[in-house]
C-alpha cells in the first residue's frame, strides 16, 4: 500500500510539473486517465500488481495535470492590452513594505472603468503613505499592465510572469492614485494576527535601533520590513540571507516552544492547542512556502504523538509536500522558496548521516557539530539548484551559518519578550531588548566581516540543467548505497 501511495504522489507531482510547462489538451488528460482506469480494471482482475501500479501511476499523473488546469487562469487573460483602469479593491495580504515603496495584493470588487479584473489579483507599487493595512478597501485610478519577465545579472531570464501568476496575479499597477475607502474588511482572524504582529513590532521598534529591529522582525515573525539593499546584499555575499525571512528552522523553533509550553496540560489539550498555535503563526507569517512546509511537518509530529504512531520524516515530507501541491500546484515549477525548503530538508534528512562520520573532529560543545553538519549538508544540497537558478555560490556560507544559527534561538526568545513586554510599559522591555540587541549587533558584526572577505561570494554562470540532474542523480545514488550499507547492521 505504501509503494502505491508514494507512486502516486510522485506521479500527480510529475503530472503537475508536466502541465506547468506543456499543455496539450484536455483530450490528452482524458485518454491518459482512460488508459489507466482500463489497465486497473484489467489488474484487478488478473490481480497483477504491476498491472495496479502503472494504473495508479497513469491516474496520477492525469490527476495532476486536471489539478494544474483548474488553477491556471492565463489564458483568460492572454489577450489583454494594457489600459487605464479605476476600480475598488480590498488588500488580500499584508503589505511588503521596502525602502521607497510599498507592494500591494489587491483583488477587485468594484470597476468604474477599463479591463474586465475582477477575481483575480493585482500587484500595486504604491507610495509608503498612506499606510494601507490588510484588509482596507481602497480607490485606485492607474494604468494597467502585464508583468514581464526580466534577465538577472548573469544574462538568464527569470520568469517573472509565471512567478506572479502561482499568487493568481497576471496584472499590475505602478504608483496609482489611492485613497482609502474604507477599513478591516478583510478575514477577521488574519486581520487580527496581522495587527498583533504589527504591534508588536512597533514595541520592538521603539526600544531596539534599527538595522537590528528588521531583522529581529525578520527573525521572530517573518516581518517585512527592509533592511535595506545594501546591507541585504551583505547577507546574500556571506551565505546567510535565508536568516532575514522566517524559515523552516525558525518556525520549528517556534513549534518546539509551544509544545513545552502547553506540556503541563493534558495530551489531547496539549496536543490541540499545540496544533493551534503553529496553525495560527504560519497564517500570522504569512503563511510562504517555506512556513507552510514546516508548520505542515510540525503539525504531522503532533498528530504522530497523539495517535501513537511513529513519526516517518520520509513520509512527513511526502504528505507536506502533496498537499502543498494539492492546494496551489503553480508553486512546484514557479515557487523558488517552495523548491529550496524541500532540498534543504532532503539534504538534513538523506545527505547529513551520510557526512555524519567525517565530522567526528568538530566538538559537540555548543551543538558546534550539529550546526556545522546541518549547516554542510543543506548547502551541498541545495548548492547544483542555486548555482542552476541563480548563478552565485558564498564561500564564506559555512562558517558565517555556524556563527550565527547557534545564537537565533536566544535572538527570537528575548526578541519576542521584549516585544511582548513593552505592552506593558517600555521600561519593562528595556533588559530583553538589551539582551536581543547584544546577539543582533553579534550577527550583524559576522555577516558585516564575512562579506567584506574578497571573493566571498563568487559568479557561477552558464550551469546547465543537465548538469543539475545529473549531480542529483549522483546524490541519490550514493544516498541508496549508503542506507543499504548501513541497514543490515541497523
Amino acid at each position: 500500500m505504501r509503494k502505491f501511495f508514494i507512486a502516486g504522489v510522485f506521479c500527480f507531482a510529475g503530472g503537475v510539473l508536466f502541465r506547468s510547462f506543456f499543455d496539450l489538451g484536455n483530450f490528452f488528460t482524458a485518454l491518459v486517465f482512460s488508459v489507466g482506469a482500463v489497465i486497473f480494471i484489467l489488474g484487478r482482475f488478473s490481480n497483477e500488481k504491476k498491472a495496479l501500479l502503472l494504473s495508479v501511476a497513469l491516474v496520477s499523473i492525469a490527476l495532476g495535470i486536471f489539478r494544474f488546469n483548474i488553477a491556471d487562469d492565463s489564458a483568460m487573460y492572454k489577450n489583454f492590452k494594457e489600459e487605464h483602469v479605476r476600480t475598488t479593491a480590498v488588500v488580500v495580504d499584508e503589505p511588503d513594505e521596502r525602502e521607497t515603496h510599498v507592494n500591494l495584493i489587491v483583488r477587485p470588487i468594484d470597476l468604474d472603468e477599463g479591463a474586465h479584473i475582477l477575481g483575480t489579483n493585482v500587484l500595486v507599487v504604491a507610495p509608503l503613505h498612506p499606510v494601507i493595512h490588510y484588509g482596507d478597501i481602497i480607490s485606485i485610478d492607474g494604468d494597467l499592465s502585464k508583468p514581464k519577465n526580466f534577465s538577472n545579472q548573469n544574462g538568464d531570464v527569470f520568469d517573472y510572469v509565471s512567478y506572479l501568476a502561482k499568487d493568481d496575479i497576471y496584472f499590475q499597477i505602478f504608483y496609482p492614485r489611492l485613497s482609502i475607502v474604507d477599513r478591516n474588511k478583510g478575514n477577521p482572524v488574519k486581520g487580527f494576527l496581522f495587527s498583533f504582529k504589527k504591534h508588536v513590532m512597533d514595541s520592538i521598534s521603539s526600544v531596539v535601533p534599527e538595522p537590528h529591529a528588521s531583522l529581529l522582525g525578520g527573525l521572530v515573525f517573518g516581518a517585512k520590513r527592509s533592511l535595506g539593499t545594501e546591507l541585504l546584499d551583505k547577507f546574500r555575499t556571506a551565505g546567510v540571507i535565508h536568516i532575514v525571512v522566517l524559515s523552516g528552522y525558525n518556525v520549528t523553533i517556534v513549534a518546539d516552544a509551544i509544545m513545552r509550553a502547553l506540556s503541563f496540560l493534558p495530551q489531547t489539550f496539549s496536543m490541540m492547542f499545540g496544533g493551534a498555535g503553529i496553525i495560527l503563526f504560519a497564517i500570522m507569517t504569512g503563511g510562504n512556502a517555506t512556513i507552510v512546509r514546516a508548520s505542515v511537518m510540525a503539525l504531522l509530529v503532533v498528530i504522530a504523538r497523539a495517535t501513537g504512531r511513529v513519526y516517518e520524516i520520509t513520509v512527513a515530507l511526502i504528505v507536506a509536500g502533496f498537499l502543498m501541491i494539492l492546494h496551489n500546484p503553480k508553486i512546484l515549477a514557479f515557487d523558488a522558496s517552495f523548491q529550496l525548503s524541500f532540498l534543504a530538508t532532503l539534504g538534513l534528512v538523506y545527505l547529513a548521516p551520510l557526512l555524519e562520520r567525517y565530522f567526528h573532529f568538530v566538538p559537540k560543545k555548543f551543538q558546534i557539530r550539529e550546526f556545522a553538519l546541518s549547516t554542510t549538508a543543506t548547502q551541498l544540497f541545495v548548492l547544483p539548484f542555486l548555482l542552476y537558478r541563480i548563478g552565485e555560490i558564498s564561500l564564506v556560507a559555512l562558517p558565517a551559518n555556524i556563527l550565527i544559527l547557534a545564537f537565533v534561538p536566544l535572538t527570537m526568545f528575548f526578541g519576542f519578550l521584549a516585544g511582548i513586554s513593552g505592552f506593558i510599559a517600555p521600561v519593562i522591555s528595556l533588559p530583553f531588548a538589551f539582551i536581543a540587541y547584544g546577539l543582533l549587533a553579534y550577527e550583524l558584526s559576522v555577516v558585516e566581516t564575512f562579506s567584506a572577505i574578497p571573493f566571498a561570494s563568487v559568479k557561477v554562470p552558464g550551469v546547465s540543467f543537465f548538469a543539475v540532474v545529473c549531480v542529483y542523480a549522483f546524490y541519490a545514488f550514493m544516498i541508496v548505497r549508503f542506507r543499504r550499507a548501513v541497514q543490515p547492521s541497523s
